[in-house]
């Protein structure tokens, strides 16, 4: 017998990913797509000279977080990206928390991830093409200090 999905529990489902918004400097941002939301803990290897065993000792050690890419449209008007990236001068960056928060069906929050002490490092501008029959789209990749994951 098939089963209908009559007897499942409404709160076992994964979440759907389509539904987020984006938040730097308290203003909320659109975006077509957001990527590099990891984190990876660098091992360290070490074998003292006399260890009975013959290969090295793993343990953990610096936490590395990858750089994350957020793409949206490009508006009439919108320079958020190029006056943000502008704005690093011989070393020196306004740095801003980024939230990035996963909804549900209310538009409440589910999970959130917040980026540290965020700037962005790339900016890629759109494509153009003559017979192209697409969206412009652009691109801004920022490098962060840590990343932190709540469950609401």
């Amino acid at each position: 017998m098939t089963d209908d999905g009559s007897a499942q529990s409404t709160s076992v489902w994964p979440l759907p990913k389509f539904h987020f918004e984006v938040r730097w400097d308290n203003a909320v941002m659109s975006f077509q797509e957001v990527s590099g939301l990891d984190a990876e803990a660098q091992p360290i290897e070490y074998r003292h000279g006399n260890s009975p065993g013959f290969s090295p000792v793993k343990m953990p050690g610096l936490m590395k977080h990858g750089r994350v890419t957020l793409k949206k449209g490009v508006f009439k008007s919108d320079n958020k990206f190029w006056e943000w990236f502008g704005e690093i001068k011989m070393n020196t960056i306004k740095r801003k928390t980024v939230t990035i928060s996963l909804l549900d069906e209310a538009g409440k929050p589910t999970m959130v991830w917040t980026l540290a002490n965020a700037w962005p490092i790339k900016i890629a501008g759109t494509d153009l093409k003559s017979t192209g029959n697409e969206v412009a789209v652009e691109a801004i990749e920022i490098a962060h200090e840590g990343l932190t994951i709540a469950s609401a």
